[in-house]
C-alpha cells in the first residue's frame, strides 16, 4: 500500500506572525496531526519571499488520510483559521501518493 504525501503551505504576511504561527506548529497542531493517523511530521520554511512555511506529513495510506480529514482534520484546521485566517495567512494544501519510499527521519 502506496504511502501518501500531505503538504500544507502557509503563506504569512510578516516576521511576528511567521514567528507566532510557528510557535503554533510546535506547541501541538503537529501533535495533533500525529496523533490523528500521520506517521510522520517535518516542518519547512521556504526560501524566498513571501514568508512561507510548510509542514510536511507522511501517512500510511489513503484510508488513513481519508480519517483524518473525515475526523481530526475539521478541528485541527478549524484552529487555524481562526488564529490566522483574519490576519492575511492564506494555506494550500496537496496531496500525493509516494512513488518511491519515503527517506527515513
Amino acid at each position: 500500500m502506496a504511502k501518501v504525501s500531505y503538504c500544507v503551505t502557509a503563506t504569512l504576511p510578516d516576521e511576528a506572525t511567521a514567528r507566532e504561527y510557528l510557535g503554533w506548529l510546535l506547541d501541538g497542531h503537529i501533535e495533533g496531526v500525529l496523533v490523528g493517523g500521520a506517521e510522520r511530521a517535518a516542518v519547512v520554511r521556504l526560501d524566498g519571499d513571501p514568508i512561507r512555511i510548510e509542514s510536511r506529513y507522511v501517512f500510511p495510506s489513503r484510508d488513513a488520510m481519508a480519517a483524518y480529514e473525515a475526523g481530526p482534520a475539521k478541528p485541527l484546521r478549524e484552529a487555524g483559521a481562526r488564529r490566522f485566517g483574519e490576519r492575511g495567512v492564506s494555506f494550500e494544501r496537496r496531496v500525493g501518493v509516494f512513488e518511491s519510499a519515503p527517506l527515513p527521519a
